[in-house]
Formats: C-alpha cells, structure tokens, sequence
C-alpha cells in the first residue's frame, strides 16, 4: 500500500506518472512502478524497481516506455519483501495491470483457487490475485473488461484502492475503492486518477473525490461511476492551485489551522487500515504477524508531547490487551539498567523520526534483546523509520506550528491500531474489537463537532490570560491528557502549567489552590468519574476557580467558582483523543491574547535533534 497515479490522454503518460508519484513520496514506500500501453503494438510496457521514485525515473528514461495510457504505484510492503517482483504493477497473463493500496484479507483462498486453475503467480502479494481473478472472470464468463472488474471488485474482501488497465481495451481505466481513498483527476481531453489530489496538482485543480464502494469507468472524455450496481453522479471539486502545506490559508496561524485539520487527517490515517469490523493486521508491515504473535509485554519511549501519546497507550495496552506496558521518557530510558522482559516489543514515537533522545534509545534498545523495534512516526523518509524493524506512519501531513497537535492526535490512532492488533492476540473478542473499530470510523465526526466549541472556548481563555499559573487535573486515562494540555499551555502562552492526577491533590497540589489559580480538569462520563467530583470539590472548598471540561451527561453545572464546557458524548475508548482538542484550543486562545509568538514559542524547535 502506499500510492497510486494513472493516466489516460492524448500525449505520453510515463512523465505525469512518474512526476504524481515523486509528489507522493512523503507517504514512505519501497519500491515503484509502473505500466504503460504502447499504442502502436497495443503491448503491455513495464518497469519496476526497488527504492526511490529516482530509481524508476532513471530505468524509465534508459529504457523508454511510450503511451498515452498507463499506471503506477509506490509500494509499502505488506505481503511479500521489498523487490523488484513484488513491486506494482502486477499483470495477468500479459493484458491486465493492476495497482493497488490496501489489503485484501480473503487473497490466500483466492490465489489457492487460481492456483489449482492454472494460474502461475510470480510475486508474494495480495494484489497480483486481484490481477489473476480479473483475467479469469473475464476469460470463464465471456465477459468484457468493465463487467469483469466489477464482478472480481465483489469478490474481495479487506480494503482497497484499485486502479486497472487492459492492453486489449486501451481507451479506459477501471478504479475501485473499498476503504482506501481514490480520487479522478478532470482535465481537457484527459483524466487521470491518483491516490491523494496531491499527486495530480501538475496537471489539474478539479476532482472527484469517489465514496466508498464506488466502482468508476474513466475515459479520455468521462468519467462513469457506480455504486452497489447503480449509476451514480459524484460532484467535481476545484482545488486551489497551491495547496502546500506551508500555507496559513484562512486562518491567522499555523496552530490554529492543524487543530482544524485533525477530523480529516485522522481519516488519512485510517483509511486502508479497517475495514468495517477488524484492524487489518498487515498494515504494520511484511514481518508484523509472526512478531506480534509473540509479543508479551511494550516498552514505550518517547519525548514531550509523544511522550504523553505513549503514556495514553500504556492505559488502553493493559485495559484492552490486558499486556503489560511500561512507557519512560527516552533521555532517562538511555542512562539507566534496563531489564528487559522476554519477548518485548520496543515502541518508539517522534513526529519527526529524527528526535536525537529517541533515536538514541532505539540504537541503545538494538543491544538488548528486544523482541522487535516498532516506529510511530510522521516523516517517511526518517532515521527512526529507516532503522526500526518495523514502522507505521501517521497521515498527519506537514506540521508547522511547533507545538505538536495533529501528530499528537494521528499518534493516538496508530497506537490504538496497535493495541487492537496485540488484543486480538490475547482474547479480544471479534465482537469487541467490531465495537472499537466503529469507535474509530465514527471519530472523526466526532472531532469536527468538538471543534464546533471554539467560540465557548475563546470566551473562557479570556479568563487566563492574565495569570500567571494554572494547574490540570485528571483521572485515569484522563491524565496525560492532562499532561499534555499543561504542556500546550506552557509551550505557546508561556503560563507556568502543571498537571496533577486529581487523587493526589491532598498529597501536595492542594496547597497552590487559591483564587487566583485557575484549575482545568478533563471529566468524561467514565468510571472514575464520581472520584474526580470529589477531588474538585476539594479545590471548591479553598477558593480554587474551576474550568471543567466535562461530557455533557456528566452532570456538571455552572455555578459560583465553576465553568463548565460540555464535550461531545463519546467513548471512554476515543475519549483521550476527543479531550485533547479543547485543551489545544485553550492553549492557543490564551496565547493570541498574550500576544506570543503561537507558531514558534520561543527556546523551542520542532525537530529536537541534539541530546
């Protein structure tokens, strides 16, 4: 899985292909390809390789390929090693090509299938069945190359992305998305599909973004689709021209603009990686099953905010996976004695992948027996991906404001993946797991309403803009949510924040409580919820002024000395997620007021890169 181009026009393709796959290259992958129908033989032309897009180019530009139809693909491994024979395109036996994202989960009936009907297969894919089965539901029904597609698409199950060609129908391409995105890409007498709008913006500012279970026909001239055998019309959409990331667009600050993006790049990094009631278990990378079939235990390391991403993971990899999890701060990690438990997976998390602590606690971590070294990471192309055995990237785009937000909130994601995967291993019924997927499909819906309290929330920093220090409160969970929403402060407003698990008020926090204090706390309708009233009516009875974000059938109210903002219902399993956007929102509130600098706060970097 990683991304998918294609072409049809009336010039040559190989240079839009490869060009729509350098824009993707952000995303990570190990190999590229790419399959062009020459229009003269009417022959399949391919060229695959291993590493960089450059590699592609340069086989490409030594060994032309010509047409003006075609596709391409760059490959995270999933099934099968990196190589030249597993790369994509995957052809059958040498008129049908096929690129693919995703997983299909039902691959090794299929191919046993094909198999015992003849069929020889040449890599170690999923994705050369999809091949194989189009060419065999063609040739078996006597169907032609649209109805052939269609009725293979009906017979996979998992999640893909698809885009497919026939040498003998040279005029079109068949795309097909279940659970990973696809986009067509409109020109004048060409169209072009693609992965990410990302990959076309050297050739067209208008789409059609397809849904799910859409099944498009696309020619030079239209572009046909259907959906559970219907005709169906999908709006195009005009995109501006310049969509780098390093654009404030409509809003006054990079910060402000990643807390707004998070519902969407929460669905990138979903996408292709569910389907609609399980995890998809390849989505870690070709060895990840066998590992995680032996893991026992995690040790997490990470750094700041990613620090506080671990410490939420520890929570759900005891509650859910019922395994034990110990989580450390990677500067302390590296000069201590470690122990280290059999048959443990090392985890580490950087938005950046070039953290130097970090990274110098999985150099360290390499020497001591771990059973694998996994990466939660944003940057691809990083010195924690290319040195972890395995690695999962988060779909979190560019971030700019040094203050981490939407890396913070992807973070989350993967780990939950992960700990969905190890569960599954350790007793997690289908069921439960059907139940925390739908939690995840549903979240970002539920992240675009949070973000719908911005206003409420402006009115409240208003109140901290001139103190001096405010203290965070949290159950549970609940805690490094905390944590984090203390570091926000701290980091943008330069307001002396701290947190504090609520029980342990008594045993010295009390005593900074005064009227002049503001004290946050994060209050979910969960199981520790009745403990943490009590904890605040502590900091009621000394005069503390309390600001509660609360669930709003938790039961809390405004009243003297209490400012409630109520919170979306959601999950006790998507809570830690949906608490964290208020608090960031807060954080960046008060510091527009302070008049700091939110974007780059002073004395900080976004990719700490010395010890």
């Amino acid at each position: 899985m990683c991304g998918i181009v294609g072409a049809i026009a009336e010039r040559q393709v190989s240079d839009i292909l490869i060009e729509g796959l350098r824009r993707l290259e952000y995303r990570g992958y190990d190999s590229a390809g790419l399959a062009v129908v020459d229009p003269q033989t009417h022959k399949l032309q391919t060229a695959r390789t291993v590493g960089k897009v450059q590699a592609l180019h340069d086989e490409v530009h030594q060994y032309p390929v010509h047409g003006m139809l075609g596709i391409a693909h760059t490959r995270w491994a999933t099934h099968g090693k990196p190589s030249r024979e597993n790369a994509h395109p995957h052809v059958s036996p040498d008129n049908i090509a096929v690129v693919h994202n995703g997983i299909i989960e039902n691959y090794q009936q299929l191919k046993r299938d094909l198999q015992f009907r003849g069929y020889a297969f040449a890599s170690d894919t999923d994705t050369e069945v999809v091949a194989h089965l189009i060419h065999f539901t063609a040739a078996e029904r006597k169907l032609g190359f649209i109805d052939a597609v269609k009725q293979t698409v009906g017979l996979l199950h998992g999640a893909y992305g698809l885009a497919v060609i026939d040498r003998n129908e040279p005029d079109c391409i068949m795309v097909a998305r279940s659970g990973s995105p696809l986009v067509v890409g409109i020109g004048m007498g060409e169209n072009f599909v693609a992965s990410d709008p990302a990959a076309l913006g050297q050739v067209t500012d208008r789409f059609i973004f397809l849904e799910e279970g859409d099944i498009a026909h696309v020619t030079r001239k239209a572009i046909t689709v259907w959906n559970d055998g219907r005709l169906v019309k999908r709006d195009i959409v005009r995109l501006p021209q310049n969509r780098d990331e390093v654009q404030k667009g409509k809003y006054r600050h990079f910060m402000l603009k990643e807390i707004h993006e998070q519902p969407q790049v929460i669905r990138n990094t979903l996408q292709g990686r569910l389907s609609k009631t399980r995890v998809l278990d390849e989505i870690f990378g070709v060895e990840a099953r066998q590992l995680f079939d032996r893991v026992k235990s995690v040790q997490i390391v990470a750094c700041g905010t990613s620090h506080h991403a671990g410490m939420i993971a520890r929570y759900w990899f005891e509650s859910i996976a019922r395994v034990p999890c110990a989580v450390e701060i990677a500067s302390e990690y590296r000069y201590r004695n470690v122990l280290v438990p059999e048959d443990c997976l090392f985890v580490t998390i950087s938005q950046s992948g070039e953290t130097a602590d970090t990274l110098a606690a999985l150099r360290h971590a390499r020497k001591l027996g771990y059973l694998g070294h996994l990466t939660v990471c944003n940057v691809a192309s990083s010195s924690l991906v290319r040195e972890s055995d395995l690695a999962m990237l988060t779909h979190a785009g560019r971030e700019i404001g040094v203050a981490s937000t939407k890396a913070f909130t992807t973070q989350l994601v993967v780990l939950a993946l992960l700990v969905l995967i190890v569960a599954r291993r350790h007793g997690l019924a289908p069921e439960q797991e059907r139940r925390f997927v739908e939690d995840l499909h549903e979240l970002p819906e539920v992240l675009q309403e949070t973000l719908g309290l911005d206003a409420e929330i402006l009115a409240l920093s208003h109140d901290f803009a001139e103190k001096a220090h405010t203290l965070f409160l949290g159950r549970g969970i609940q805690y490094p949510v905390a944590m984090e929403g203390a570091l926000k402060l701290k980091e943008i407003s330069y307001i002396h924040a701290e947190a504090a698990p609520a029980g342990e008020l008594k045993h010295g926090p009390l005593a900074l409580v005064d009227n002049d204090m503001p004290v946050i706390a994060v209050a979910p309708n969960n199981e520790l919820l009745e403990k943490l009233k009590s904890n605040l009516q502590e900091v009621r009875a000394r005069g503390g002024q309390l600001y509660v974000f609360a669930d709003a059938r938790a039961g809390f109210r405004n009243e003297p000395g209490t400012k409630v903002l109520k919170v979306p219902h959601c999950s006790d399993f998507l809570a830690p997620i949906v608490y964290t956007v208020p608090l960031q929102l807060l954080s960046y509130h008060a510091a527009v007021i302070k008049g700091t600098d939110v974007d780059q706060p002073r004395n900080l970097a976004k990719s700490v890169t010395v010890e």
